[in-house]
């Protein structure tokens, strides 16, 4: 009697589990339109996810529209783990993603997020409100967050989280690459650098027909599609990148990076020797995107950082940078007592790497350039040839900054 009580109870267990088992996948993928739909494992996952619901017929409506307070709430809580109570909790992963100011955002402000929706007014404020926080999208950037999302407004919502979690595409690259999309001319300009973002990235693809869907609503499937890629970078679309050597992800103005596409190895070695220039001056320098500036002091670069005043942020007394698009390298100074002797040994640093055993003859007419402009305020754009680059010198209209170009020939 007891060895029979002993396998009732070992049967008994067996059954529960077998049961909850199927319990839990009849709550995720028990809905009676979804089988055999091209999203019904998507679905399946995202749903024991809790990031979209079905509705109480027992329907999921994969093809009808996601709205964009929706889509939203998705995004935020595609970022967390949710545990067997209910609750959730940040991905370790995400966090570390962020910025530090937007940290201290979820740290104290939004410590006591619940991730729920609202239950007295609007339901989606609480999402609508920490994603416009963390500058994931703006509070205007919908009139109507009610309102279903087209394919290129996801493409914007995409863009920004990129820059906040990630780091952007190279721009010139993603819109070469998006330009095969038959219908791309038909988005604005602004709408065709979010397309080329998230096209570049994987996250979102065209159409078999070649076109991206500019102008079309963007369906419940779909919205978890791209959450999904979003989520696992091993699930976003391939893109092939011809110069996926020349690549480098550089710091922006606002603290973000993006990712630049060089012309060839050349020009990526001189933002590496660009870097080690910068560091000469201690720390009185500052990098952004292709551009060194250099400052003559702490309180000088703190001024110019802050940037209360126009004249303030171009405090800068020298810069080194590159333009990656027209293949041109240069050098800006600004005609002031002690430039030259506080910025000569980064300067040189910067142009002895480009003109090699020509750097002597670059030298001497930087140097001869600069005191010609200094003692008489005019001085004739020019251009020569050193070496393999052509060098136009020009001296900017106010007469104190002296601008020289150096084009690969």
């Amino acid at each position: 009697m007891i060895r029979w009580n002993k396998w009732l109870t070992i049967a008994t267990i067996g059954c529960l589990l077998t049961i909850g088992g199927l319990q839990g996948r009849s709550e995720a993928a028990g809905f009676k339109d979804i089988g055999g739909h091209w999203a019904e494992q998507t679905i399946d996952q995202m749903v024991q996810q809790g990031l979209l619901d079905g509705f109480p017929d027992g329907t999921f409506r994969p093809d009808e529209t996601v709205t964009a307070d929706q889509f939203v709430k998705i995004v935020l809580l595609a970022f967390t783990d949710k545990f067997p109570n209910g609750e959730r909790k940040w991905k370790t992963s995400f966090l570390q993603t962020l910025s530090a100011g937007n940290q201290n955002i979820l740290q104290q402000d939004y410590r006591d997020f619940t991730f729920k929706p609202n239950t007295v007014g609007y339901w989606a404020k609480p999402y609508l409100d920490l994603a416009s926080d963390l500058h994931f999208i703006s509070k205007g950037q919908f009139t109507d967050y009610k309102a279903s999302l087209k394919r290129e407004d996801v493409a914007e919502i995409l863009y920004y989280l990129l820059k906040e979690t990630e780091y952007l595409e190279d721009e010139t690259y993603s819109l070469a690459a998006a330009s095969h999309f038959g219908d791309l001319q038909s988005a604005t300009s602004r709408q065709q650098k979010f397309i080329g973002e998230s096209m570049t990235k994987g996250i979102m693809e065209g159409y078999p027909n070649g076109y991206f869907g500019v102008g079309q609503y963007v369906t419940r499937a779909e919205a978890l599609q791209i959450i999904t890629r979003l989520q696992t970078k091993s699930k976003r679309v391939s893109v092939k990148n011809d110069n996926e050597a020349f690549i480098k992800v550089v710091p922006t103005k606002d603290g973000s990076y993006k990712k630049l596409v060089f012309p060839d190895e050349r020009m990526l070695q001189a933002y590496e020797v660009m870097e080690g220039a910068g560091k000469l001056r201690g720390t009185n320098y500052d990098l952004e995107e292709t551009t060194l500036r250099l400052f003559r002091n702490s309180e000088a670069k703190a001024q110019s950082l802050s940037g209360a005043t126009a004249e303030a942020r171009n405090s800068n007394e020298a810069s080194l940078w590159l333009d990656p698009q027209f293949a041109t390298y240069g050098v800006t100074v600004r005609l002031e007592d002690g430039v030259l002797a506080r910025n000569t040994e980064s300067i040189r640093k910067f142009t002895d790497f480009l003109f090699g055993y020509d750097a002597d003859i670059f030298n001497r007419q930087f140097t001869d350039a600069c005191a010609r402009a200094a003692a008489k305020g005019v001085l004739e754009t020019t251009t020569t040839q050193i070496g393999n680059y052509s060098v136009e010198t020009r001296l900017e209209s106010d007469g104190k900054t002296i601008v020289f170009s150096i084009i690969h020939s």
